[in-house]
């Protein structure tokens, strides 16, 4: 890791004097290195004698337990370690403008799910955006909330998600007057966005929080090239993944709050509910370390990357029937190939990337989303375009050289394009007997499980939702298309849990 025109060091040190638990870390196993671990017993001075419980030794299970510190009894003694994390999370929440901020090692899966138990009680409805997370769905089962569905405009032309529009909000507050909370996705998977000011306006006018799931744009906010965060576009609450699109492990996330409308106490208390009281050190201080990044050096990592995709976007577009989405609408950062108009097909596209150590975050016929990163050079997402370019053109050839006669049309993706019938709630679903039906003698009945393809894991069948032909057909039509269909007690689709009776 270095600055150019930096003294070696001066930048890491300058990371480490920001970063709390990064710091700690570090004094456990050297400065930027792996540092010294015993290799059997008796080999170095005695200890840890706390979990976990390869106690550092690497003759054991590998080196695969190398790096792996605990935040208590490594970055800090059982009785300060709270106070150690409690800096590090007051410095995110600093950062973002909150006035709540903790970290996961549990992804924003736990983090979805602890706003859910936070916002209302057992029985109260919420309004809900139908391309959630599957996380936040299994969140409203936990917390025994039953949404009120409100579904994203679809662009025909380019058949993707554009984001739940105000008006969309209005109608559902009009269903759901004694709604508790609103909770949307923004960007999308696939990067395009919402009026999140304006939804904020309709969600405050009647007294209510809105929360946003922002997993995939935990970079928002650091550029003058991208949109500003949620907090500062006027949601109550966001989640994001600092291991999706930030240098930090997987499985780090943050939850961040400005508690005029959320209860401080409840979030604080529903957060630790599910979280694990035996954290990754190593986890959390890389969140700090990628906060420490985007605060020292965001604008000017982000900045080259963002002209590159650019440039990548030219590129693509250059190719008879490729479509890339780009506008005002879509995050300048994220990369999505429409195939469908070239002919080509993306899962051959995705194995020639892949043969070529390039692999993609999804893949399917007519889909293609590389993820590009702050830690990616504009060289890299130049190969990454050369790479796709020759792909795509490759494939083409194979099916004759003129895209014109595979040419399909543009379908828009099974999570965008079901309509959800409502059978019951998530949790009485969930909880209910449940039998296993031939597909086919599903219709009709009420779902017990939720099928999502995934990426991006939206539900195309949630537990509650009556099945519907609309729903199986887009199921089908994703499996032959060769997504992958998760979980589903029968990722095969033949048969589907139903509640009984």
């Amino acid at each position: 890791m270095s600055t150019p025109g930096a003294r070696p060091g001066e930048f890491e040190s300058a990371l480490r004097a920001d970063a709390p638990l990064l710091d700690a870390w570090l004094d456990c196993v050297g400065p930027f290195s792996s540092g010294p671990f015993s290799s059997g017993p008796g080999v170095a001075q005695p200890g840890p004698f706390c979990i976990p419980g390869h106690h550092q030794r690497t003759d054991l299970t590998g080196i695969v337990v190398r790096d792996d510190l605990p935040l208590l009894g490594a970055l800090a003694p059982m009785k300060s370690a709270a106070a150690l994390l409690a800096r590090a999370e007051a410095k995110a929440a600093a950062l973002w403008d909150a006035d709540w901020c903790r970290f996961s090692v549990a992804g924003s899966t736990h983090a979805n799910q602890a706003i859910a138990l936070a916002v209302a009680k057992p029985g109260d409805r919420v309004i809900v955006t139908r391309t959630l997370h599957r996380s936040l769905l299994t969140g409203l089962v936990f917390a025994g909330l039953e949404p009120v569905w409100v579904r994203p405009e679809v662009d025909p032309l380019r058949g993707v998600p554009l984001g739940v529009t105000p008006a969309a909000l209005a109608e559902a507050f009009d269903r759901a007057p004694d709604a508790r909370a609103v909770f949307l996705v923004d960007p999308t998977y696939v990067g395009t966005l919402a009026d999140l000011p304006a939804l904020a306006e309709v969600a405050h006018r009647h007294g209510v929080p809105l929360i946003v799931d922002s997993a995939w744009a935990a970079y928002f906010g650091f550029h003058p090239a991208l949109p500003d965060h949620p907090l500062h576009r006027g949601a109550d609450g966001f989640v994001t993944s600092a291991h999706k699109t930030l240098p930090a492990w997987s499985q780090g996330a943050l939850v961040a709050a400005r508690t005029e409308l959320l209860d401080r106490d409840r979030l604080e208390a529903a957060f630790d509910a599910g979280h694990t009281t035996s954290p990754s050190g190593t986890i959390l201080a890389s969140i700090d370390a990628s906060r420490a990044l985007l605060a020292q050096r965001g604008a000017a990592l982000l900045g080259p990357v963002i002209q590159a995709v650019a440039a990548l976007r030219r590129r693509l577009a250059e190719l008879p029937g490729v479509l890339v989405l780009e506008g005002a609408d879509v995050d300048p950062l994220k990369v999505v190939v429409l195939l469908a108009g070239s002919g080509a097909d993306g899962n051959a596209v995705e194995a020639e990337l892949v043969a070529r150590g390039m692999t993609l975050e999804m893949a399917d016929r007519d889909t293609l989303v590389p993820i590009v990163t702050m830690a990616d050079s504009p060289q890299d997402v130049a190969a990454l375009a050369e790479a796709l370019v020759q792909a795509i053109a490759a494939d083409v050839r194979r099916g004759g050289g003129d895209p014109g006669p595979r040419a399909r049309p543009v379908v828009g993706a099974a999570a965008w394009s079901v309509v959800p019938q409502w059978g019951c709630s998530p949790r009485e679903a969930f909880f209910a007997a449940r039998e296993r039906l031939p597909i086919r003698q599903a219709l009709g009945r009420i779902s017990a499980e939720l099928v999502a393809p995934y990426p991006p894991g939206v539900p195309v069948l949630a537990p509650g939702d009556r099945v519907s032909e609309s729903a199986l057909s887009a199921l089908w039509a994703a499996r032959e298309a060769g997504v992958r269909i998760a979980y589903a007690a029968d990722p095969a689709l033949n048969t589907l849990d139903v509640v009984a009776g």
